[in-house]
This record gives structure tokens, sequence and C-alpha cells, in this order.
């Protein structure tokens, strides 16, 4: 049985590979890990899409050993010392896949296998969004060049080389009419807004925030849809206030995200600093950091708060999924707004939770990998996904 300082190890040596940080000489470590226990060591064969299958069953035999090893709970629940097995498993044939590269072995069949793999593969989202104008005309964000795009009220749009679109005006301007734009990302979209008080706004896959291009003096209202994480200028003499479906939430500056999809089945605010107020009829409730609320899109106004791990709920800003404790329909729903694909279901779904991270600029198929581990399969067909048990 391996030390807790073996385990923590392997573990570490999972989250480099899966983001891509792990050295070659970690990656021979790594690979010895699963070759300890064998009784026939996994060596590189003379010719890879020959024997990948046999690879492959071999070491899906040692994982199905090592969960049986494990205590009841993994019967339940998929955490990251099994990611780290299944990712042992992928870090294995990417490494027969350099050995024969690197050795001059033909690089034929080794193609012609990946090809067929990733035939149907589908690439992962990106900076896209739309601005649609107070009169109604649309500008596609990804297309425009970088500099001034346009002016609205006496606000000028600046477009700048890392995709953020920033809203300039005057305190001069402040009395001006109100004006407002509305900023939207497609399925397989993101972006980022500094909007004309200074706070700045990041627009998940299929979003959508309508705001003035310049604020009036009582207040700072915007209207969202979707998830969208702010970082709002501090102001006390006019409070920010963000409308969520039937949710109010009432800051004067801080740092909160708000989850408000009409295909989940809450609205989520997760406040990461500062204070938030949430509103929901006649319901209000005060969160603290570390936060987070809950109100059902249906029934009542209830508002349920729990204490979170906010670095969870804030990866997708920092280019991650990550999922804690997370049904399957819960995880191919955010696969389905970032990679812009319908899911399907055969069957029934596995009730088993997956706890673990990867990162979000990866093609489908490695993510749909270290679900398989939940005890589901998957299949593309086009911008589909088939789910079966």
């Amino acid at each position: 049985m391996k030390s807790p300082n073996a385990e923590e190890r392997y573990q570490e040596l999972a989250r480099k590979w899966l983001d891509k940080t792990i050295t070659p000489d970690e990656q021979s470590e790594f690979a010895a890990w699963y070759n300890a226990d064998q009784d026939a060591p996994l060596h590189i064969p003379p010719t890879f899409a020959e024997s990948e299958p046999t690879q492959r069953e071999r070491i899906l035999n040692k994982i199905d050993q090592a969960i049986k090893k494990n205590d009841d709970r993994s019967k339940r629940i998929i955490s990251l010392k099994w990611a780290s097995i299944a990712a042992c498993f992928l870090l294995i044939l990417a490494a027969v896949v350099h050995f024969h590269l690197k050795t001059g072995t033909p690089k034929k069949p080794v193609l012609a296998h990946f090809k067929k793999q990733l035939k149907n593969n589908v690439a992962p989202g990106g900076d896209k969004a739309l601005l649609t104008l107070s009169d109604g005309k649309q500008i596609v964000l990804n297309d425009a060049k970088n500099g001034v795009i346009t002016s609205q009220g006496h606000a000028k749009i600046n477009k700048e080389k890392n995709n953020q679109l920033i809203y300039e005006a005057s305190a001069s301007q402040l009395n001006s009419p109100v004006v407002y734009n509305t900023i939207s990302t497609p399925k397989g979209g993101q972006f980022q807004i500094v909007l004309s008080d200074g706070s700045k706004v990041w627009l998940n896959a299929a979003s959508s925030i309508t705001f003035p291009t310049t604020f009036s003096k009582s207040e700072r209202l915007v209207t969202i849809s979707g998830e969208v994480y702010f970082e709002v200028t501090k102001n006390p003499h006019q409070p920010f206030k963000v409308v969520a479906g039937k949710q109010t939430v009432e800051v004067l500056g801080t740092h909160f995200n708000i989850n408000a999809y009409d295909d989940e089945r809450t609205i989520k605010t997760t406040l990461v600093e500062g204070s938030v107020k949430v509103s929901a009829g006649s319901e209000t409730s005060i969160l603290k950091p570390n936060q987070q609320s809950a109100i059902a899109h249906d029934g009542s106004d209830a508002i349920n708060i729990k204490t979170v791990d906010t670095e969870n709920v804030l990866a997708w800003t920092n280019g991650n999924f990550e999922f804690e404790k997370a049904e399957v329909s819960d995880i191919m729903r955010q696969a389905a707004r970032w990679y812009d694909v319908t899911v399907k279901y055969e069957g029934a779904v596995s009730p088993r939770r997956f706890t673990g991270s990867i990162s979000r600029n990866v093609n489908l198929s490695e993510l749909l990998k270290m679900l398989k581990y939940t005890g589901v399969n998957f299949k593309i067909e086009g911008k589909t996904v088939i789910v079966t048990s």
C-alpha cells in the first residue's frame, strides 16, 4: 500500500498532466507508477496502431482493480485519485506516440489511427460575442478590428488586443440621456467588458448583459442572463444592481458571480469578497464572502445559503472546468454550452458523481475521456454527443 505522500505525489502529477505542465522526467515517473504493480510491464510496442487495443484492455483492468481496493465511497464519487489514474492511461498512450515520432518509426499508422479516433472531435469555445447598439445595429466583436469601434451616447467603445471591450466616458457626460447596449455570447463563446464606471465583467458561454453606456448619478443598473462574473468598482453614492430573472443583487463595490441559466434548477449568486444583498420577491438576504445563495427558478422566492469553494465556482474565468461531486447531467450541460453541442441520452444515466478538473482549452474528446470513468460512454456524431450507460 502506498504512503499518503506517494498518493499526493501522483495526484500532483495528474494535475500537471491535465494542465499540460508535466515535464519529461515527471512523465517517466508517472509511467513507472503504472508499471510498478504489473505482472507484465507496459512496453513500447513495435506498431502502436495494431497493439493499442491490448494496451487499453490492460490499463482498464488495472483501473478496475484499483477502484475495487478503495472504500465504498468510490462507488459514488470518482475522486481526483481516480482522475489521475485516467490521466495516466492517456499519458501512456501519448508517450507511445511521442516515442514513435522521436525514434523514426513510420508515422503513417500512428497518424491514421488518431485521425480515425478524432474525426468527430469538437474544438473548445473562444472569445466570441455580439454587440447590439441602441439603434439595433449589431457588431460581431470577434471580427471587429482593435481600436475605437463606435460611439454610443457620449461613450467611446474600444476593443483591446486581448479581446476586451472598454467603454470610456468622462464625468462631465454623466448627465447625458441614458443609452443602452447589449453584449451577448453564443454557445462556445466568452467575452470581457469594462463598463463606463470601470467595473469589469466576464461573460460565460450563452450569456448576455444589457447596460447603459454611461450610468446615471442615482444608480448603476444592468440586466443579465446566463453566467456572469463581476468586479464592481466601489462607489458608496451609486449602488450597482444586477437583475437576473426574478432576482436582484445590489452591491456598492465587490466581486461576485451569478449563474442564472434557464436550464439550471436555481439562480446561484456566489460572493468572493465584500458584501451583496440578494432579493427575490419579499425575500432578502445578505451574503458574506464564500457564501452562495440559491433561488429556484420556479416556485417560492426562498433564498437558500451555503458555504462554497469560490475557486471551483470561478474556475471558468481562469479557463478551467472544476467539478465537485457533480452529476453527469450537470457536467454535460456545461459541455453543451462551451462546445456548442447538443446532448442526447440513451438509457439511464449513471448515478455516480465526479470530482476533478481539466482545462477548457482541450477538445471535447479529452473531457469525455475523463468522464468515461464515471461508468458512462460517449459518442460524438457531428455536433451531437450521445451519452449511454
